[in-house]
């Protein structure tokens, strides 16, 4: 696989000071994970974030979802692809993507006694390492909704818990053509770092949901949360949540993007406050991607995208722009020097944006136009280190020692 320097475009030197702090804990090297349309990259970094080498491309042709490494060992990388002959499955690879090794039993939902209630996984959508006292455990979301669990680093995959073929959740999920346009699917799955059994999930759509005994039971967690006009919130199937991340330095706060605005949840309350109404008018509070500050709960940043009419799922107006909270939500800061100022009609997927943990924070997202963009200083400039990729769906960073 060929490895070629990208060198990012001349940058502003007159950063503010806060973008020129040396990392308190900075790693040797850094790892970005893209995964496409049309295959996987890996984009390795200096500690500075300055120039990136690439490897790739992984898998070409096959879609991949999902390329997660497991940061238990540092070593274990997941991809979750769907080929042309094989179908939906999962690689392994134990050496960041030298070789990789086809999962012996890669997610499926178990035989149905009858045809009209059997369902196969289109395509797993969604890659999260378990806890750190569980190493070699892995969750997987699947499309259509379906939640699996690995215990020997992502070897073979079993359903997890009852909820794949409990009547009521089964009814929640809807149909195989409901949620996006790909297929709905079971996403965000979360392991609360102070408790192995304590977890979260997405469903788009079926809404969010909560198991405090390690998957034996699970309650909806949609209270405040609105669905599209028309349609009754009471009803689980209408509920679209596009992203729920949790705070890594407050486990009891989560963020929520939804396909109706975004969201605070603090708990134990149960009940999501919207804090996406004081986002600009012109631009609202639709989107997919949502990152959180490593260290600092107030701040999030967001992704908008032009949910106006038929739903373009474009930038709104051609101009990309994340945007900044740093007091929970009461106010929002928009952030687009480096990025396209017009006609960019590109947008980017749920989990297609992330951050790494150095100070500055360092952001990264992938573009539904084949682009790869990255910001040393917390978005307050971004730089486009990859062009003409294929179609982004994810993007991930490591660090490496």
């Amino acid at each position: 696989m060929a490895t070629k320097t990208v060198s990012p475009a001349a940058r502003d030197e007159t950063a503010a000071p806060a973008a020129r702090r040396k990392s308190r804990s900075a790693p040797s090297r850094l790892v970005v994970l893209v995964a496409t349309r049309k295959g996987a990259w890996l984009f390795h970094g200096d500690a500075r974030r300055r120039t990136w080498q690439v490897d790739g491309p992984h898998f070409l042709g096959h879609v991949v979802n999902h390329l997660h490494l497991d940061p238990r060992d540092g070593r274990t990388l997941l991809a979750a692809a769907k080929t042309g002959h094989l179908g939906p499955t999962v690689f392994r690879s134990t050496n960041l993507g030298r070789t990789w090794k086809e999962a012996a039993r890669p997610p499926a939902f178990a035989k149905a006694a009858e045809a009209a209630t059997a369902r196969a996984v289109d395509h797993t959508f969604w890659l999260t390492p378990g806890h750190a006292s569980e190493r070699g455990t892995w969750y997987a979301g699947t499309s259509p909704q379906g939640l699996f669990r690995s215990e020997d680093g992502g070897a073979s995959w079993a359903p997890f818990s009852s909820l794949n073929d409990d009547p009521q959740y089964r009814a929640w999920m809807g149909s195989a053509q409901d949620g996006t346009p790909d297929g709905p699917k079971l996403h965000s799955i979360i392991v609360d770092p102070r408790d192995a059994a304590h977890l979260y999930f997405a469903m788009s759509s079926g809404g969010v949901h909560e198991s405090t005994d390690g998957g034996r039971h699970w309650s909806p967690l949609v209270e405040g949360l609105e669905v599209v006009e028309g349609f009754d919130p009471a009803t689980l199937t209408f509920h679209d949540p596009h992203l729920v991340r949790l705070c890594p330095s407050n486990p009891d706060r989560l963020y929520q993007q939804n396909h109706c605005g975004i969201y605070r949840l603090d708990r134990p309350g149960r009940r999501w406050v919207r804090i996406g109404s004081r986002m600009p008018r012109r631009v609202g509070d639709v989107g997919f991607p949502m990152v959180v500050h490593p260290r600092d709960a107030d701040t999030a940043w967001v992704f908008p995208m032009d949910g106006t009419s038929v739903w373009p799922r474009t930038s709104p107006q051609g101009r990309p722009a994340a945007y900044v909270t740093r007091n929970a939500g009461k106010t929002w800061v928009r952030l687009d020097t480096g990025l396209p100022e017009q006609q960019a009609w590109w947008t980017v997927k749920r989990q297609a944006m992330t951050a790494d943990a150095q100070d500055p924070v360092g952001l990264y997202l992938g573009t539904t136009s084949g682009e790869l963009w990255t910001s040393r200083d917390e978005g307050q400039r971004w730089t486009c280190i990859a062009r003409h990729l294929p179609e982004i769906y994810a993007v991930e960073v490591a660090a490496l020692a």
